[in-house]
């Protein structure tokens, strides 16, 4: 049984796995602007499509990202709680 203690595995393949998720995601907004700003540009319902769209891409970037700079060993400092 492993211990919460140890050493932590390096997320890379996540990283990659994400990554290529994003770039495809990147690709297909790209090369499909056409399709897009007239589906977009429909009003009603289709408004939220870019809000959905723009919150999917943040989801997919930031999960890339976050295990990227993991790989990298670049972590987020964690404040010391104040004694008083």
């Amino acid at each position: 049984m492993g211990s919460s203690h140890g050493p932590r595995k390096k997320p890379f393949v996540q990283a990659v796995l994400w990554g290529a998720v994003s770039v495809a995601m990147y690709y297909m907004l790209l090369t499909n602007q056409e399709m897009l700003n007239g589906t977009f540009a429909r009003g009603g319902l289709y408004a939220l499509l870019p809000i959905v769209t723009a919150f999917a891409f943040s989801i997919v970037h930031g999960s890339f990202t976050g295990h990227f700079w993991t790989v990298f060993g670049v972590e987020a400092s964690k404040k010391k709680k104040e004694a008083k």
